[in-house]
């Protein structure tokens, strides 16, 4: 069985090749794909196969994809543009004969008010409709998604924001590349659809604490408002679309979206999910 990966240029993608390896997965029974595949000439000289695979193009999923191969669908990293990329994908796929998609998803899909979530339900259902195998990774939140805090925390001693007292059970991209990489490789898991999440749900406290630990000074976190946050942004020069999506996007924070921990992924790994500090620390 061949272990097609897409997104393997990007940064969820190669740490499920390197994972997968790491496991012991003989190298040429994956294939990593990417638009570029020049970047992935460091995996290719491991034995590792690399192909062209761009969801805008589905003719070269069919030539990357062989019957009888397991994909691992890494969502596209644009909302409101990547569903009509992901549907193509899975139809090129299936008519590859792809024995099952392992999709990455996130948490709640099909029924959370997230505003990241759309997506991730029509790609849900339509993945469930193709009648192809599948295993959906309901991946939460990512802790690298705040490294570029701690340059904030370092050089003002404050962290901004609207989420209020909500919380966030995020982990590191590599314990959800570990889960990918186990569920790619063990059996139990066709029909399956976990919900993905660190051990620990953290405040924004909790998050310039950790940046504080990290940069050696104090760092606190400042509350804002919804309108507050929304004119300061706009004050950044952003597009009124981007100051929408991230002031609901920390709404749905607020309102506790991402603070779910199910233990899914800490059972997936089998080991503790990364701490907020450590991950940052690593990042």
């Amino acid at each position: 069985m061949t272990l097609v990966i897409t997104g393997a240029t990007g940064h969820l993608g190669r740490l499920v090749v390197e994972s997968l390896l790491a496991r012991g997965t003989a190298a040429s029974d994956i294939v990593a794909t990417g638009r570029n595949v020049d970047a992935l000439s460091d995996l290719a000289a491991q034995g590792v196969a690399v192909a062209e695979l761009d969801y805008a193009k589905p003719e070269t999923v069919a030539a990357a994809v062989k019957p009888g191969d397991t994909l691992l669908l890494v969502s596209g990293s644009e909302p409101g543009s990547r569903l009509p990329l992901h549907l193509a994908t899975i139809d090129a796929a299936k008519a590859a004969g792809v024995a099952r998609i392992v999709y990455t998803s996130v948490l709640g899909a099909t029924t959370s008010p997230l505003v990241l979530a759309p997506d991730h339900k029509a790609t849900e259902e339509a993945l469930v409709a193709s009648g192809v195998p599948f295993t959906i990774l309901r991946n939460g939140w990512y802790t690298e998604n705040y490294v570029g805090e701690i340059d904030k925390g370092r050089e003002t001693g404050a962290i901004t924001a609207s989420v209020g007292d909500g919380r966030l059970a995020s982990a590191s991209r590599k314990d959800y590349a570990d889960a990918a990489a186990a569920v790619l490789t063990t059996e139990g898991h066709e029909g399956a659809v976990y919900e993905l999440s660190g051990d620990e749900a953290w405040t924004f406290d909790d998050l310039a604490a950790a940046i504080g630990e990290l940069v050696g000074r104090e760092v606190v976190y400042n509350r804002l408002t919804p309108d507050e946050h929304a004119a300061l942004l706009t004050s950044f020069g952003l597009d009124e679309g981007t100051v929408g999506f991230v002031v609901a996007l920390d709404g749905n924070i607020r309102d506790g979206l991402l603070a779910g921990t199910s233990g899914d992924l800490s059972r997936l790994i089998g080991r503790p999910t990364t701490p907020l500090t450590e991950g940052l620390a690593a990042a």
